[in-house]
């Protein structure tokens, strides 16, 4: 009996036991499903999914705000969507405020006509156009978290670039100047971070990448003409590499450089001819110079400055026409600089201030316009301090790699400190700020893969493009500088 039962327990015990090579094939599943969704494929479709998921909820909550009936329809963003229905209703780039007046430099083309063709699919100023355009505008910013990724990524280390992409999926002003504003900021802010890490490759790449380099960084400039402050260094740091090790650098520099002229030759002759401006891409600096310098401090861009927001402005650029409106405004702005010199010194500082910490005034009749600006104020700052500190982490252990972001964030906000500055502003830059943070939380911990990582091996995890094998390995054999 005893027998019969020891030799039951035994079958069972063998039957029930996985043999060796199934312990290896179950080992075997968990260890790809674990480097499958460690791949940077699996970790940025979901993040980027993530992150737009976030941004449709909010959409869905704002978008009724954006499409409610008002005289102006200024929700649709302002001057872009005005030209938008205007070139949806078929009279051309024209009209940049609510009267019909006319030929228009005012603001950049890119994004009006790519409101305009959604004004033609879903209607001018309407709720299914409301969701249209700001669903459009998150995905942008969700697949912002791409440029993030793959740029930190070589500067710094996969730990950190992981980081900052899951962290632009959750990052507030990201969220808000996507999924509740109209205006060009996502698009903007993806394009921009894609250019930016583009030159920071480009030096390891083929004559095509440097056609390719031209063409975004000119739809990125006709997008939001801003970026110009910084786009021709990071273009110039790439150079200077390939000059360094003997490569064909001032080839590939005309390449870009005509291809840019190519993409924004029609704009400019366009200008010249139909508006009569000497301005490539818009004409509006010195309506914006005038807006923050001519006395009046209790906003950083007051409105009564503006034709939109002001009848009376309103009426002297109809009957001027906007050349010669433009023209007056640096009149006065320059006149009033030239007698308030010290004013203006003072006020450029009040705003190169006000860019990195969001203040302005604490007063009861601003905070009236503008209650957010407390909670704002204090977040801004502690993301100032995160910045800093990822400064000066960063360049104590690799000047080198931190360089062009700090190039960026020198040189992009110089015309704001001139003019007038709020958060909607710094948006095109965001991505550095928060490699920065990112950089300023979690450190560095001495891992620099741009010093370290094989360059073709980094380069076949995207898209497979064909590598210039010999500058890579003139670069491995070039003395760092």
């Amino acid at each position: 009996m005893l027998e019969t039962e020891a030799t039951q327990a035994q079958i069972r015990s063998t039957t029930t036991a996985p043999t060796p090579s199934h312990s290896r094939s179950a080992t075997l599943r968990i260890q790809s499903a674990t480097e499958r969704l460690q791949s940077p494929a699996w970790f940025l479709a979901a993040t980027v999914l993530f992150a737009l998921a976030i941004r449709l909820v909010i959409v869905a909550i704002v978008f009724r705000d954006v499409s409610a009936p008002t005289l102006d329809h200024n929700e649709f963003g302002w001057e872009m969507g005005w030209t938008a229905r205007s070139i949806a209703l078929g009279r051309g780039f024209s009209s940049p405020f609510l009267p019909i007046t006319g030929p228009t430099a005012l603001v950049p083309p890119l994004y009006p006509y790519l409101l305009a063709t959604i004004f033609r699919l879903f209607g001018v100023y309407t709720a299914a156009s409301a969701v249209a355009i700001l669903s459009l505008n998150s995905l942008f910013s969700a697949l912002t978290c791409i440029p993030i990724y793959f740029s930190l990524r070589h500067a710094v280390s996969l730990r950190l670039a992981r980081f900052a992409a899951f962290g632009w999926a959750i990052y507030p002003f990201a969220i808000y100047f996507s999924a509740d504003r109209v205006w060009d900021y996502a698009l903007t802010a993806l394009l921009f971070s894609t250019c930016f890490w583009a030159a920071q490759r480009l030096h390891l790449r083929g004559v095509w990448s440097w056609f390719g380099i031209g063409l975004l960084s000119g739809i990125t400039v006709l997008c939001n003409p801003s970026v110009l402050s910084v786009l021709p260094f990071l273009l110039l740091f790439s150079l200077l590499k390939v000059r360094r090790v003997g490569g064909p650098w001032l080839r590939n520099g005309l390449i870009t450089l005509l291809t840019c002229a190519a993409l924004w030759a029609p704009c400019g002759l366009r200008n010249h001819r139909v508006v009569h401006t000497s301005s490539v891409f818009r004409d509006g600096f010195w309506l914006e110079f005038y807006a923050g310098n001519n006395g009046d401090t209790s906003e950083s861009n007051p409105g009564w400055a503006h034709p939109a927001s002001n009848p009376v402005e309103m009426q002297k650029y109809e009957s001027s026409g906007e050349t010669a409106y433009m023209a007056q405004k640096r009149v006065l702005a320059l006149d009033f600089v030239h007698h308030h010199p010290l004013f203006f010194t003072g006020l450029s500082l009040r705003r190169t201030f006000r860019f990195w910490t969001g203040y302005w005034s604490f007063s009861r009749a601003y905070l009236k316009y503008d209650p957010l600006d407390v909670p704002n104020v204090f977040f801004c700052i502690a993301l100032t301090l995160l910045m800093l500190r990822g400064i000066r982490r960063w360049w104590q252990e690799d000047p080198g790699s931190a360089l062009p972001y700090l190039l960026t964030l020198f040189l992009f906000p110089l015309p704001y400190y001139l003019t007038h500055s709020s958060m909607d502003y710094r948006q095109p830059i965001e991505p550095a700020i928060l490699a920065l943070v990112i950089i300023g939380i979690f450190g560095l911990r001495n891992e620099f893969p741009s010093s370290t990582l094989d360059d073709e091996t980094f380069l076949s995890e995207f898209a497979g493009e064909e590598t210039d094998n010999e500058l890579v390995a003139a670069m491995e054999l070039a003395p760092v500088s």
